[in-house]
Parts: structure tokens; C-alpha cells; sequence
């Protein structure tokens, strides 16, 4: 069930600082000037969000061309998401670990799923003022499409 506090566009960004897959802290508001694709998958190791985490780095080129940094955000810890990384061949893409607090991230956008423990599959845009410009949750069971959220950055360049 999706939260009432679930992120709207024209909403302010909420800031959060979480670590990657190599340890290096992603800091949301320390990409002001840049857009960010917040890309939330349930769990790491499952095929969904392996396609989903793998087209983001395929992509990246696309996404830096159109001055966006995509992340991958789930509640996995860090040394899980460095080894998923590495089975994936994902040296690029930041993989973020909403671990502990279990989920903060996901809740403070309101796509937390309580009676599970993981987040919605969601995209969610932030442009360069720091506000949210795209949101939107998928099947949990789905591989969101590249393509929409690609077109989505470069119509509104």
C-alpha cells in the first residue's frame, strides 16, 4: 500500500545521505546543478532488479549527456550491493544501501512497503533545483522501461 506522504511532483527533494556499493557517500543535495533518477528496486539478487540496476548503467552515458546521475537505491547493505555489483559488472552506477535505518530513504518518500521490508519499485526525477519532477511506481514483479524515463530527460531538457 502506497503511503499518504508519498513524494509528489513539484515536491522538494528530501535530502539524504546513503553509501554505495564502494562505500563512497551519495549525498542528495550535493547534486544541485545536476538531475538525479532515483531508481528504487525492492531487493538486490532478484531478476527484476537486476535488469533494472543493469539498464541504468547501460544508460549512463545518456543519462550524463542529459546532466542526470542515476542511483540505485535499495534496503541492502553495503557489502551485499558491492558483491552484486561485482556479479553484475556495474562499475559505474552508484548502488545505494537504505539499510539502516531499515528503509529511511524509502520512507521519507513514502514508498516503503511495511509488510515487506523493502521499497516500491519506483523512479523518482529530481531536477536541478532539488525538486521532484517525475514519479512513479512499477510492478513489483516488472522491469521499469528505460526508454520512458531517458524520453522523459530529454523532453524536458
Amino acid at each position: 500500500m502506497i503511503q499518504a506522504n508519498m513524494v509528489q511532483v513539484g515536491d522538494p527533494a528530501r535530502n539524504f545521505s546513503l553509501k554505495d556499493q564502494n562505500d563512497k557517500t551519495f549525498d542528495l543535495y550535493e547534486q544541485a546543478g545536476k538531475r538525479v533518477l532515483l531508481s528504487f528496486h525492492p531487493l538486490a539478487w532478484t531478476d527484476f532488479c537486476a535488469a533494472q540496476m543493469k539498464s541504468l548503467e547501460v544508460q549512463r552515458d545518456v543519462f550524463l549527456a542529459n546532466n542526470c546521475i542515476p542511483v540505485g537505491i535499495s534496503v541492502d547493505s553495503r557489502p551485499c550491493k558491492q558483491a552484486w555489483a561485482k556479479s553484475l559488472n556495474i562499475r559505474e552506477t552508484p548502488l545505494l544501501c537504505d539499510f539502516w535505518p531499515h528503509g529511511a530513504v524509502a520512507q521519507k518518500y513514502g514508498i516503503f512497503r511495511d509488510e515487506n521490508g523493502f521499497s516500491e519499485r519506483a523512479n523518482v526525477i529530481v531536477d536541478e533545483k532539488q525538486r521532484v519532477v517525475f514519479v512513479k511506481i512499477y510492478p513489483v514483479h516488472s522491469v521499469p522501461d528505460i526508454e520512458e524515463i531517458v524520453g522523459f530527460l530529454e523532453r524536458n531538457a
